[in-house]
């Protein structure tokens, strides 16, 4: 039979709880025998021995009056004896009520009074009758003799009753002390059985529950330590049995897990070297778009030029349009250029990394835009206890700045002075040990619907003719922040224009991952 741990422990405690019940019983038992043999003894053979001491007393004082009544013939001496009769009666009745069911020693009461009575009858009344008071006579020795033999009749008797309840005491006091034995032996035999018992269950528990468990955490231990190879053993009750089992096949889902990621690294690896070759091609592609691709188009761009300045005067108003038209696109194909190409270096190699004072990067980003702060005369206002410092690329936080600030001043609203306003704080909760940044102006704001499509690249809210601009400046926002580690959106409580809040960690980060943060120009970051 193969149980399990749960079941030897039940075996084992249903054992003891047998062992206490039967205990229990007994000892139940016992308890109320010693209870009753105590009681016997304490509440009736006692006082029925006391009641005997009274009762031949009182026949005593019967005798002794009655031998005064006659010498002295004076009426006092017969107090005596009819208060030594009351006291036999009462003690009699004493007796027998306090020993019913006991036969033999009732039978010695019925004994001493018959013999009593005998004396009364045929000694004691016919004496006191024959006495005239005030006239002492002299008892003639046969009387005497008589009633003394009657009364050693009744001293024997006494001597007998005495011995009897003597006898019943002692027996008593026997059976309660073999009683007291065997409940000190029953109790005995619990505690030893308890002894046993919990030594059977200390080497159940030893040899079933944890040489087993420790047979199991010893080669789980050397699995962990890198020795897959390690087989389990099932052993011991079902239930840890089954637990090795399970242990062995989730051994044998690492072993498979293990190889499928080997497997998997190899790939990855490969995926890696050629993701590293493909950022290389990249890289030679941005320079070749930076020199060769822009090349052509700053040709383009001055021919057009050219051709309207030789020979502007030879060409209707249509074919002066049509130039003017192809020198704007070439210009703003070199514009476009340059946005991707800044937008798809953030987080790529030979970036760097170091503790960055934002005032500093703000201060870059203003001077970058002073003729068009200077022209829409807009007012930025930064906090009074200045921007903090963090890890970072400087030029990355200077074109954060630059395009958050000149977006602001693009989108003002008609006829109002634009107003920027940073203010920067310590973030709690989720934000914690992060700045909260906040760029706020008084714009024509951006309506709750777009909020998330603003940053996508390429995507414009307004036309070309109203504001000018690619659609990636939002964009690379979103771009430099996550690759510092932050988030960045729009708060839409704020109506009165457009407020962006973004998040930077407070605590220097680890370099940037430039493998995972790198993606093909053009897709969403």
């Amino acid at each position: 039979m193969k149980l399990t741990v749960q079941g030897w422990q039940n075996l084992v405690l249903s054992a003891m709880g047998v062992v206490v019940l039967s205990g229990a019983v007994g000892g139940a038992l016992l308890m109320n025998r010693t209870d009753t043999v105590s009681s016997e003894l304490i509440e009736h053979l006692q006082p029925a021995r006391v009641a005997a001491y009274r009762l031949q007393a009182g026949l005593r004082d019967q005798e002794t009056a009655v031998r005064g009544y006659a010498s002295a013939a004076d009426s006092q001496f017969l107090a005596p004896y009819e208060d030594g009769q009351r006291a036999e009666t009462a003690a009699a009745q004493k007796i027998r009520t306090l020993l019913a069911g006991r036969d033999a020693l009732i039978a010695d009461l019925d004994a001493i009074e018959r013999a009593a009575g005998t004396w009364r009858t045929t000694y004691a009344r016919p004496l006191i009758a024959s006495v005239v008071v005030g006239h002492p006579a002299v008892v003639d020795s046969r009387t005497n003799e008589d009633g003394k033999k009657e009364f050693d009749n009744l001293r024997t008797l006494f001597d007998a009753q005495n011995q009897h309840l003597e006898q019943a005491r002692d027996a008593d006091t026997a059976r309660l002390a073999s009683i007291r034995q065997w409940r000190d032996r029953v109790l005995a035999t619990m505690v030893g059985a308890f002894v046993v018992m919990a030594v059977v269950l200390a080497m159940l528990v030893r040899s079933s529950v944890t040489r087993p468990l420790g047979a199991l955490a010893a080669a789980c231990r050397r699995i962990t330590q890198g020795n897959f190879d390690e087989r389990i053993v099932p052993q011991g009750p079902t239930d840890i049995r089954a637990i090795a089992v399970d242990v062995e096949e989730m051994r044998q889902r690492i072993v498979e897990e293990l190889e499928a990621s080997q497997f998997a690294r190899v790939a990855l690896d490969e995926q890696a070297e050629e993701l590293r070759r493909s950022n290389a091609e990249l890289e030679q592609f941005a320079y070749v778009a930076s020199h060769d691709l822009q090349e052509p188009l700053r040709k383009v761009a001055s021919f057009c030029q050219l051709l309207e300045k030789r020979y502007g005067d030879q060409l209707d108003e249509r074919g002066v349009e049509y130039i003017n038209f192809a020198v704007d696109g070439a210009k703003r194909m070199q514009v476009l250029i340059n946005d991707l190409l800044t937008f798809s270096r953030v987080g790529r190699l030979n970036a760097r990394n170091t503790e960055v004072d934002l005032g500093e990067a703000v201060a870059s980003a203003m001077q970058n835009l002073a003729t068009s702060i200077a022209e829409s005369e807009a007012e930025v206002v930064l906090p009074p206890a200045g921007l903090p410092r963090v890890d970072g690329d400087p030029t990355l936080f200077t074109m954060l700045w630059q395009n958050l600030i000149g977006n602001a001043v693009k989108f003002r609203r008609e006829g109002q002075t634009p107003r920027i306003v940073i203010d920067c704080t310590m973030g709690t909760g989720e934000n914690a040990d992060n700045w909260v940044f906040t760029v706020t102006d008084n714009g024509i704001g951006i309506a709750e619907e777009f909020v998330d499509k603003v940053f996508v690249i390429f995507q414009r809210l307004h036309g070309r003719d109203a504001y000018s601009g690619t659609g990636i400046g939002l964009a690379l926002c979103k771009k430099i922040v996550e690759h510092h580690g932050g988030t960045i959106g729009i708060d839409t409580s704020y109506t009165d224009g457009t407020r962006f809040v973004f998040t930077l960690p407070a605590t220097p980060i680890t370099e940037p991952n430039v493998i995972a943060s790198e993606q093909p120009e053009g897709s969403h970051p």
